[in-house]
């Protein structure tokens, strides 16, 4: 994820490739490794390099993907709860009825805590 991101952050910085290695002083070959997740583990030094170089805080680099991983990881929870609903017989119309109970449940949980 690691190289999506560095990828991206040089494109919009307008970088090519070449530039970015005279700039940090890694060769172009490596990065471009990296870039294509060829090399998924690159040293912290490298990474400081390539964030100082490109304008952004190392956490940038590492966040992004993180944060898409998360993501997706959601998805991937809330499509399987929606599978899970189906295959106990609840279908699409009768959601509305649930988003009531969690309301209710909302408000009552509410009303302990006060």
């Amino acid at each position: 994820m690691i190289g999506k991101n560095i990828y991206k952050i040089r494109k919009q910085r307008g970088y090519t490739l070449s530039e970015l290695a005279e700039r940090t002083g890694i060769s172009k070959s490596y990065l471009s490794n990296i870039e294509r997740n060829l090399k998924q583990n690159p040293s912290i030094q490298v990474v400081e390099k390539i964030a100082l170089v490109l304008k952004v805080e190392l956490k940038t680099l590492l966040k992004l993907g993180t944060d898409l991983e998360s993501k997706q990881q959601l998805e991937k929870e809330w499509i399987d709860f929606i599978y899970e609903m189906k295959k106990t017989g609840i279908d699409k119309e009768r959601i509305h009825e649930y988003k009531i109970l969690i309301e209710f449940m909302q408000w009552y949980n509410g009303k302990i805590q006060d």
